[in-house]
């Protein structure tokens, strides 16, 4: 069978990949011809087999005013999917994530005729949930990653699979390598881990609050987690003699470090999984921070306070990011014992709560299973 995968971020692109592979197998499984896998995605989707036709680097927008000011950029983008799509005339279309985008693709392909399934549900339940009903309306399957999401759409009437969180099987597959350090050229001190994210407008803006607060632990490295669709030279300002930087290394480098600064995202819920102590940070333009307020409908922005329903970490957002703030809460994840110790506990709690490993290999099977239902 033929399949098109959308990936709009590089979080989307690694599940995407895990999910490919699932599929392979799952549909050579059920007696089809080799799967032909097309996608907008990345580099870890086409390791995995899938022809990228559009890359997620060029479809990185960041906040309601970045979005608002690169619409007409994004539509055009839109109808580029659409066209693609159309020519390849897949048997089913998968979205992951990336909402903004993906919603829009999964109406017109609804009206189109084609099978829909999304994995990775977009976070309606964050804001305007009233989108709850355009995915029950424009979905032939919605497989959802946390446990708390099959209750609110149940409030839509709207019955959703949950199968688990793919971050499971993303660690589950990762070795550490033993020469981290000599490879990276990182001395013997303990690290601290800078996550500032994967969209350049973003990273700029957090490591410059980052790496300010090095000064006040010199008895630490720090080291930040940097992503390939990002050049050298854009890190080079950042760096120093205790200010180091690796390249999609991130559970290599979670697996050696004491503790992290982590831009909200997908990250926060990794760094917890590697059980590491984290402060979260996020800040955006004044703008897109006012209309966040505004329409956000949850207590908490990172994912391991909202899994774990209350404040396991610190989230620092907007004003309350500041060097004083951030480097105050660091020294509470290293030094305080018992704070420290605190995170910890409630973290596996947390994972305990997000199901086990599966989770892409049970969303493959179950598409393959769909389909091939369908034309039976």
């Amino acid at each position: 069978m033929k399949y098109f995968i959308i990936a709009g971020e590089r979080s989307g692109d690694l599940h995407g990949s895990n999910l490919i592979k699932a599929i392979k197998t799952a549909d050579n499984q059920a007696g089809g011809v080799p799967s032909i896998i097309k996608a907008w995605g990345g580099d870890y989707m086409q390791e995995a087999g899938a022809e990228i036709t559009k890359h997620y680097r060029d479809l990185a927008f960041m906040g309601f005013l970045e979005v608002l000011k690169n619409l007409p950029t994004i539509l055009g983008f839109i109808g580029e999917c659409k066209k693609t799509i159309e020519e390849f005339k897949p048997d089913a279309i998968i979205l992951i994530d990336y909402a903004g985008f993906n919603m829009r693709i999964a109406k017109w392909a609804k009206k189109e005729g084609y099978k829909v399934f999304y994995y990775i549900s977009p976070k309606v339940w964050a804001w305007n949930q009233s989108r709850a009903w355009s995915l029950k309306k424009n979905l032939d399957r919605l497989f959802v990653i946390f446990p708390f999401e099959v209750e609110f759409f149940k409030k839509y009437h709207f019955d959703v699979e949950f199968v688990g969180n793919p971050l499971f099987d993303a660690i589950a597959t990762f070795k550490p390598s033993a020469d981290f350090l000599i490879r990276n050229n990182l001395s013997d001190k303990k690290i601290i881990a800078l996550l500032p994210g994967s969209r350049k407008q973003e990273v700029e803006k957090m490591l410059n609050l980052m790496v300010a607060t090095q000064s006040k632990f010199a008895d630490y490295q720090f080291v930040i987690a940097g992503v390939g669709n990002l050049s050298l030279d854009f890190y080079k300002p950042f760096l120093n003699d205790n200010i180091s930087l690796v390249i999609d290394q991130t559970y290599d480098l979670l697996s050696h470090s004491t503790a992290a600064l982590v831009t909200s995202g997908t990250a926060t819920l990794e760094t917890a999984l590697f059980g590491v102590p984290q402060v979260v940070c996020y800040k955006t333009s004044i703008i897109s921070y006012q209309i966040g307020k505004w329409v956000i409908k949850v207590p908490y922005i990172s994912l391991v306070n909202l899994v774990a329903q209350k404040e396991v970490v610190k989230e620092l957002i907007q004003d309350d990011l500041t060097i004083e703030n951030l480097s105050n809460e660091l020294d509470k994840i290293i030094n305080n014992q018992s704070f420290r110790n605190q995170q910890i506990l409630d973290y596996k709690q947390v994972k305990e709560s997000l199901g086990e490993v599966g989770a892409s290999e049970k969303t493959g099977r179950r598409i393959v299973e769909i389909l091939s239902s369908t034309k039976q």
